[in-house]
């Protein structure tokens, strides 16, 4: 399925995980990653708000030099109860938060943020993922492969990352980091994208 779309198009996020993602649209877009540290304040902030305002962060910081395009930034986060993952700072760190999930059921949220026309658009998607019991062989052997070091939680579903999950309820590809249905949907609402030539009311 191919769309279009009357503005041009920025992801502002340098993953591969959401390139290939966003690809899917069979639209052309740029790549400018944004420079947003993911360490705003938490308190007072639900998960959707946090992650939502990330996103939003990350959009503005592309938005404010490419005001006539349509700019999408989007972020992840992994959360057992009160506790957030981000993406580990070592392989001891990744260990650790391995065990920590092992055998248990976490959130992930992924937040986007669309911005056009000065305007915003938020929304998140929350999946829960299950891990299997984790081994510390298995555990040890996955964090030397450094699959986990640049992901949320210190694991991708989308990689080897994959043998440690159960099962998941929700949206696979907003653990992936992009939850592309549910953005489509945001898109065509909004009137950004068109099919066949048919430009979709806003």
């Amino acid at each position: 399925m191919k769309f279009t779309t009357l503005q041009p198009v920025i992801l502002a996020s340098g993953s591969p995980r959401r390139k290939e993602l966003l690809g899917l649209l069979g639209i052309p877009f740029d790549i400018i990653p944004s420079d947003v540290a993911e360490d705003i304040a938490v308190e007072g902030m639900n998960l959707k708000q946090y992650v939502e305002t990330l996103a939003k962060e990350k959009t503005m910081a592309v938005a404010q030099s490419h005001e006539s395009a349509i700019v999408i930034g989007s972020d992840t986060i992994v959360s057992l109860g009160d506790r957030l993952y981000p993406k580990p700072q070592d392989a001891d760190q990744a260990k650790q938060f391995l065990r920590e999930l092992s055998n248990k059921t976490h959130n992930v949220t992924t937040g986007v943020a669309i911005y056009v026309n000065g305007e915003i658009d938020m929304f998140s998607v929350e999946t829960k993922v299950t891990f299997r019991d984790l081994d510390d062989e298995l555990i040890d052997t996955y964090v030397a492969s450094g699959d986990p070091m640049d992901k949320a939680g210190a694991y991708g579903i989308q990689t080897a990352g994959a043998l440690l999950v159960e099962k998941i309820e929700g949206d696979y590809y907003a653990v992936v980091g992009l939850p592309i249905a549910e953005l489509t949907a945001h898109l065509r609402r909004l009137g950004l994208l068109s099919i066949g030539g048919s430009v979709i009311d806003r």
